[in-house]
Formats: structure tokens, sequence, C-alpha cells
């Protein structure tokens, strides 16, 4: 099958076309490296010719809602009208765990992009999975105050970000299925001691405080709601596995 991936240079989309090759697809990139603009459109069309399915993995950096909305409200239409266009059955979407019950922040962002997935005309599967491993290297650094970094109070369960591609991949070349079983790392984690164990293996070692993030974002990363539900699927890597890797 040919199969489109949206962010396919980024942190899982790298992962997805690894796993959509191994299992003898043709995987196409849609990133402006490869001459795609998801967000203004160029380029869309010509690259969805002949393709059997597209899996939506973009991402943006920001904590700002209505920058978040903007851009997923905006790259989600592009892809959605180009499919119908080139006659495309099969939209998968990546969301997040716990997303749909905030609306602050990036969650905003998702809660648009997946109103207009499931509202649209395209048919259509998304797994929710929990925050990646590699979350650990995002956060680091991104807070300090003098020579203290801030890592947030956040319960997590993370997974590593090839099993995501593997679960995406998998799903792609099936039949849409709607709304699947959420995607979850094996075991709960605390995400301030995480950023310590990234800082050891990277030889960055430092003072990283554990601080509340404020607002009704922070406390959704303390109270359980980015944990999965009961019955989640399971990943096989811990957190820890993944940063002895690091160090290989």
């Amino acid at each position: 099958m040919k199969i489109a991936v949206a962010g396919g240079t980024g942190r899982v989309g790298h992962h997805t076309i690894g796993a959509l090759r191994e299992r003898g697809h043709e995987p196409i990139v849609l990133a402006r490296s490869t001459g795609v603009d998801v967000l203004s459109g160029a380029g869309l069309s010509a690259a969805l010719a002949g393709v059997d399915a597209v899996i939506d993995v973009l991402s943006l950096f920001t904590q700002d809602g209505d920058e978040a909305r903007a851009f997923f409200g905006t790259t989600t239409r592009n892809l959605l009208d180009a499919e119908l266009a080139a006659g495309i059955g099969h939209h998968v979407l990546l969301g997040i765990i716990g997303s749909n019950l905030s609306d602050h922040g990036y969650y905003a962002g998702k809660i648009a992009q997946e109103a207009q997935v499931h509202e649209g005309r395209v048919p259509w599967t998304e797994v929710r999975a929990t925050q990646f491993h590699e979350f650990a290297e995002q956060t680091y650094g991104i807070a300090r105050i003098g020579p203290f970094l801030l890592a947030p109070r956040m319960r997590s369960q993370p997974i590593a970000a090839r099993e995501v591609a593997e679960r995406l991949a998998e799903l792609a070349v099936g039949d849409p299925q709607g709304l699947v079983t959420e995607l979850a790392g094996p075991r709960e984690e605390n995400m301030a001691r995480m950023v310590r164990a990234y800082a050891r293996a990277t030889g960055r070692p430092g003072p990283i405080i554990e601080v509340p993030a404020p607002g009704p974002g922070g406390r959704v990363m303390r109270d359980g709601t980015l944990l999965p539900g009961p019955g989640a699927t399971l990943g096989k890597q811990t957190f820890d596995e993944w940063i002895a890797a690091l160090r290989e």
C-alpha cells in the first residue's frame, strides 16, 4: 500500500515511515523538506496522488491554545479536503489520552483536530496514546530559575515512540475503525524523575526541581487525567530501558 505520513520527519513520524517500510509498504513523507506544506496546502494534492491512506502525526510545540487551534484546525482541514479530492478512504489520527478532557493550551488544538476528523467525510481511525519517553528530552531545560532547571509535577505513563509508530502502521493498512483502544506505556512514571534520568544519561546533570505547573493545564498533569483508562493496550519498553539505550 501507498501510505502518506503527515509529519513524517518528526519524533514519531520517522519511526512510522520505518515501520511502514519494514512491512513492505510505500510511505510518502508529507513535510516541508519533501516539498509539501500541510499548513499552507502547497504540494499536498500532488503528493496524495495514488495514496491509499494518510497517517497524521503532525505536532506543534506550543502551550498557547489559540495557536494550537489555528495550527491543527488548518492542517486537518487541508488534509481532509485533499483526501476527499484524491478519493482516499482512510485517515489515521494520533491523539493524546486525556486531551479530550482538557481544553487548555496544546490540548485545545487536539480537541479541535479530533472534532474535524470525527465529523468529517473521510472514514477514520484514531488511537490516543500517552506521552512518549522522549517527552523527558523535550521538557529538559524548557524552564529555569537561575541555575535551577524546572520539571513539571506530572503523572505520566510514557510509551516508546517506536511502539506507537508500529501501531499506527498496523491501523493504516486495515479498515477504518473509529476510536480504538488507548495505547500507553507499561507503568506510571514521575516526570521529574524522568527528566533527571535523561540529564544523567546525556551527561548534563544539574539541579532539577519539581514544580506544579500553573492553571488548569497544570492540574490535569497532576490529577491523573493524562493516564490511560482500564483496558488500554500497554507497550513493552519501560522508560528505564529507553534511558539505558541512550547510554549505549
